[in-house]
């Protein structure tokens, strides 16, 4: 069974594609030209399970593994990446409470966050900290009882229509060993999606810049979280002062697994349109399908996709086990599943002709929601730099 999936895997890939294709899809559009974020269907598919996959069932958890999630996840790109990757950045946000949180930090938050009637955003990235992260400058002063918040973060996905902001802070030196981890409150009731003010959160000191206008991933907010001298409860913080930067890393891991899944799943269907469509257009007199050159170029982007998706499952299967090389897995196979992933889009929307860049075909919004996925979780540069320190370190 090393290169088949058993009889549950199976049932929990169908459910979720089944959910994709009922809950999903017909509505990803919409959501993508409004800019609406579905949090009814989200909390539905939690219903399901998938609010908190990989959360152990003590707290409502499904304690599914990380190959059923990249299944899980996969499947419901097909109907829509941006949705997909948005519950797979709340599962990323609710394990890391789940994993270093104090047993009462997981009985205040996880319930609610696995029935996602809380929900959660994952706060790393600042505006001169991307893909050097240990050099985030948001400073957590300890005063009594509390820190002290001062800062930005940027990119943040879901801010200002979120419960929770788990954030990487400073709350010691410089570098990855002085920075910690807090669970904020950062629920912003009653605000308007598409909101072009600056808004404030229900943490006095907390508030959300505008809803960044962007390439893709329209279905959910983009904004940046500002901490002016925000208070935080000190009982918020997960695990000791100084090991935030091994929590954000160890969140990235998994993290890396589920976009690539979100990648292959939208290339799925891209993959899928694009076949039909070869099969009813017909040019100088015969179907596209036809043509032996674009029999071959359908051909080798299944060959690719289905590499990448092999890939993925060893990558899910050595995090599972705590395989010694699991990170490097991880990185290689987001390096590689998002790329094959966004050209194999990139592909089906050429053999579309000029009707792949239209919007009604569905095509151009799935290479749009794509390539940011080789930026996020680490930008691919930087997945090639985790291999090559792995393999310098290895041979010596």
């Amino acid at each position: 069974m090393q290169f088949a999936l058993n009889e549950d895997q199976i049932a929990v890939r169908d459910m979720a594609l089944a959910f994709a294709a009922e809950k999903i899809a017909p509505h990803a559009l919409r959501w993508d030209e409004e800019k609406h974020f579905p949090v009814d269907v989200m909390r539905e598919a939690a219903t399901l399970g998938m609010g908190g996959i990989y959360i152990r069932e003590d707290v409502g958890g499904s304690a599914m593994t990380r190959f059923d999630a990249a299944l899980i996840f996969e499947a419901l790109a097909t109907g829509c990446p941006t949705t997909s990757a948005f519950i797979s950045i709340h599962n990323m946000a609710s394990w890391m409470i789940d994993a270093y949180g104090s047993d009462t930090q997981r009985h205040k938050w996880l319930p609610k966050l696995c029935t996602m009637e809380l929900i959660a955003s994952y706060c790393l990235t600042e505006p001169g900290a991307g893909s050097d992260a240990a050099a985030l400058r948001t400073r957590a002063v300890r005063d009594g009882d509390h820190y002290v918040l001062n800062g930005q973060k940027q990119f943040i996905s879901g801010a200002g229509g979120t419960d929770l902001l788990v954030a990487m802070v400073r709350t010691g030196g410089d570098g990855p060993g002085g920075i910690s981890t807090l669970v904020i409150d950062g629920n912003t009731p009653g605000v308007s999606f598409g909101a072009t003010l600056v808004i404030d959160g229900n943490t006095p000191g907390v508030s959300f810049g505008a809803n960044e206008r962007k390439m893709g991933w329209n279905a959910q907010p983009t904004r940046a979280v500002m901490f002016e001298n925000a208070r935080v409860p000190v009982a918020n913080r997960l695990s000791e002062e100084g090991v935030g930067f091994k929590i954000a890393m160890a969140g990235l891991d998994g993290g890396r697994l589920n976009i690539t899944a979100c990648s292959l799943g939208g290339a799925q269907t891209a993959l899928d349109k694009a076949r039909n469509y070869m099969k009813e257009r017909k040019a100088f007199g015969k179907r596209l399908d036809e043509f032996q050159a674009l029999q071959f170029r359908l051909a080798d982007m299944a060959i690719e996709l289905e590499a990448a998706r092999t890939f993925l499952w060893r990558a899910a299967a050595a995090l599972d086990r705590k395989d010694p090389d699991a990170t490097m897995l991880c990185a290689m196979a987001k390096r590689f599943g998002t790329d094959v992933g966004f050209e194999v889009a990139n592909q089906a929307l050429q053999l579309h002709g000029g009707y792949g860049y239209l919007s009604e075909y569905g095509i151009e919004k799935i290479v749009r929601d794509l390539r940011v996925h080789q930026i996020l979780e680490g930008t691919n540069e930087i997945m090639r730099l985790i291999v090559a320190r792995k393999l310098i370190e290895g041979a010596r």
